[in-house]
């Protein structure tokens, strides 16, 4: 939706910082899994095996193949720097202000990240936990894609709830900001405002009819065929089609609290008299699932 915008350069997600930083499921707190002990050359200052030829690799398939030649440097300081900077420039080609990097799992990284991009603003998009773990499901059934939906849905309950807990850490935060999925299909006229306002665009610029930059590699992904338009699109949830009265009443015990996390951030916007929604499922307690 962003992409629409003319201010405002994207590209499908890089996971670069998830390259870069790696322990992803220590990150998200998953079972039996401990933290490694950061190898030689990551406490001198270099960057992972693979790294700089991500970094590489990246520069020619953004920059084109008769981009200037690019030698990735060898500390993982400057290969973030270099990261950033080569998004800079793209941008700046484009004729943006703006650039937006949106891999999942960088909402890990953000520490990493603030470190190498001090200006750096971030949204948080929350959708509510039954639907995620629903459309995981689905996905997983109709992808058979075990490497990015599978797991089961008990992992990703406990993912999803650390997710939560790293949204709420940074509620009110001057460089971040959280939206909520309802709002934005129920309110797009004004959470957009919002959104652009944060990010100091031009809201009422006319938005190109649909996305036309490349914002997903739909060879390797093909389960993001119905998000590249950038239009809003109507919630489908796929609860009631999935899961069974006993999983659903399991939901309900074990998700943190979608709702209570919404009606915080509507009162730090002074619009916590909207916060009284239909309950949703999962949204009774707040039991944490990860040790």
């Amino acid at each position: 939706m962003l992409a629409r915008h003319p201010d405002v350069y994207t590209l499908p997600e890089t996971a670069f910082f998830q390259h870069l930083h790696a322990d992803v499921a220590w990150r998200w707190g998953d079972r039996n899994i401990k933290p490694r002990r950061r190898p030689l050359r990551a406490r001198l200052g270099m960057p992972r095996k693979g790294v700089r030829q991500l970094l590489v690799s990246l520069h020619y398939s953004l920059c084109g193949e008769h981009a200037p030649h690019l030698r990735a440097p060898f500390s993982a300081a400057a290969c973030a720097k270099k990261f950033t900077r080569m998004l800079d420039m793209l941008a700046d080609q484009a004729d943006c202000s703006t650039w937006i990097e949106k891999t999942p799992n960088h909402l890990l990284y953000i520490p990493e990240i603030t470190v190498s991009v001090p200006d750096a603003r971030f949204i948080h998009v929350v959708r509510p936990g039954p639907d995620v773990l629903a459309s995981l499901a689905d996905a997983l059934l109709s992808f058979d894609n075990d490497l990015a939906f599978g797991g089961g849905s008990v992992l990703w309950a406990r993912r999803w709830n650390h997710a939560m807990h790293i949204h709420e850490a940074y509620l009110g935060q001057p460089n971040h900001t959280l939206v909520f999925l309802e709002d934005l299909i129920q309110r797009p006229e004004r959470e957009w405002k919002r959104i652009c306002r944060f990010l100091e665009l031009e809201p009422d610029t006319r938005l190109a009819s649909a996305c036309n930059q490349s914002i997903a590699d739909l060879d390797n992904e093909p389960w993001k065929h119905a998000a590249i338009s950038g239009l809003p699109q109507k919630l489908q949830p796929k609860v009631d089609e999935l899961f069974g009265p006993k999983f659903k009443c399991w939901l309900q015990d074990h998700l943190e609290s979608y709702d209570g996390l919404r009606a915080k951030s509507l009162f730090r916007q002074g619009r916590y008299g909207e916060s009284k929604v239909t309950p949703l499922v999962g949204q009774r307690s707040s039991r944490i699932l990860s040790s």
